[in-house]
């Protein structure tokens, strides 16, 4: 049903319109004009009664069907995020579970902020694992090294390591060290030298997303050693 019968106004069945109509049910026993216009009112009433029911039946069904249908999508939508968010969960025990050291819970302080620097890629490639690396790496001269071997063209070379799953793989020689830099041992490096790759390599780590209280760590133990002068 296309038209809401609601919508529907009674005609004037006194007209000149039905006069084949009123007749017909004169013919048919009516006594006059008069009561056969009546008659084809009620007649009118009647079916638009029925009508109006038959409306409320297809409205009421519709609402039924569209109810139904939002439902589903809702339930749908609902699925998908949840899936969304298992997926992230499992990625994220993924990383946890490969670079464990890198999540060790410890004491918290603020994390300081400093210049973004970009040190070898052995350095980065250790601390986004979450392995300590050789604070020269951090100095103005292991900076400066680094510099010049990313603009260097010189190819660097593939090694092969075994991977964490037991399985060979290959990979670039320079992020399982520096073959180019001639390496200082913590121990021996100069007091200017420490003030320089500290904060650095705290900033490092922050980069490559430890966990804050592990950051912290390295604050409050460079910034007591530093504080205590050489």
């Amino acid at each position: 049903m296309l038209d809401n019968p609601n919508d529907a106004v009674q005609p004037d069945f006194t007209t000149e319109e039905f006069e084949d109509a009123r007749a017909c049910l004169m013919n048919r026993g009516i006594a006059n004009d008069d009561l056969a216009a009546e008659a084809l009112e009620t007649i009118w009433t009647l079916n638009n009664d029925a009508a109006k029911d038959a409306w409320a039946d297809q409205v009421e069904t519709e609402l039924r069907r569209t109810h139904k249908a939002q439902c589903l999508a809702a339930e749908q939508e609902q699925e998908h995020q949840q899936a969304l968010e298992d997926k992230l969960t499992a990625a994220c025990k993924e990383e946890h579970k490969k670079n464990k050291s890198k999540f060790v819970p410890v004491s918290a302080n603020k994390i300081p902020t400093l210049p973004i620097i970009i040190p070898s890629n052995y350095a980065a490639q250790k601390l986004k694992a979450g392995d300590y690396c050789e604070l020269y790496y951090f100095t103005n001269k292991g900076l400066d090294e680094a510099k010049k071997n990313v603009l260097s063209t010189e190819a660097q070379g593939m090694i092969l390591l075994p991977g964490t799953d037991g399985q060979q793989m290959w990979v670039n020689a320079d992020e399982t060290h520096d073959s180019k830099a001639a390496i200082t041992k913590d121990e021996n490096l100069l007091w200017e030298e420490l003030n320089e790759a500290a904060p650095r390599i705290i900033v490092a780590m922050q980069q490559q997303e430890w966990p804050e209280d592990h950051i912290n760590m390295h604050i409050a133990f460079w910034t007591a050693a530093l504080t205590a002068g050489p």
